[in-house]
């Protein structure tokens, strides 16, 4: 009833955006558009030129299993297989050339990993020093809960024990505090 009241007295019903129920279709046509394009523009694309690719398939395929194991030296989280840098390239190259040289894959990894460092894996192989990357977090995450339980531990109000004070430094806190006569001080004239 009431809905209706509102269409009678010419007013325009209004939808949860602000837009009117009658342009509606149109936002909506645009909004999907606007999500084909992006899921469009959002597919996975490979970077292997046409002149990259070997002729033989099963070759091929194994440059392409290798090239997505490793890391492009300028893009830093890219596979060079999904890399467009120039050094990308030149790395499928490299590995294509040392394919049909008669490498095996181990050696081709090896020969990449010898030239470019351990950081052009991108699954690195499990060593000390990556184990220590991993674990060290963990490690300190550990040890800063293990400090605060202690702190919790202990008692907040009882004070720290201290040695009772020797002869000496009982007259000399006489002598400070002004308990016993002595000749005056030089600074407190008597």
């Amino acid at each position: 009833m009431r809905r209706e009241r509102r269409m009678m007295n010419g007013e325009r019903q209004m939808g949860p955006c602000g837009a009117t129920m009658r342009h509606r279709p149109f936002v909506v046509r645009h909004l999907a558009a606007a999500l084909f394009a992006l899921l469009a523009t959002a597919s996975p694309t490979r970077a292997v030129e046409p002149n990259e690719m070997l002729q033989d398939p099963a070759l091929e395929a194994r440059a392409r299993h290798l090239s997505q194991g490793l890391r492009c030296v300028v893009c830093q989280n890219q596979s060079i297989d999904d890399s467009n840098a120039s050094l990308a390239h030149d790395l499928r190259v490299i590995v294509r050339e040392r394919l049909v040289a008669g490498d095996s894959d181990a050696q081709v990894l090896a020969f990449v990993e010898a030239r470019y460092g351990a950081f052009v894996l991108l699954r690195p192989r499990l060593t000390l020093q990556t184990v220590l990357l991993w674990l060290t977090p963990l490690l300190l995450l550990g040890g800063a809960a293990a400090y605060l339980v202690r702190a919790r531990r202990r008692p907040a109000g009882e004070p720290a024990e201290t040695a009772p004070l020797s002869p000496e430094e009982r007259r000399r806190l006489a002598e400070l505090m002004g308990d016993t006569p002595s000749a005056p001080s030089p600074r407190h004239p008597g």
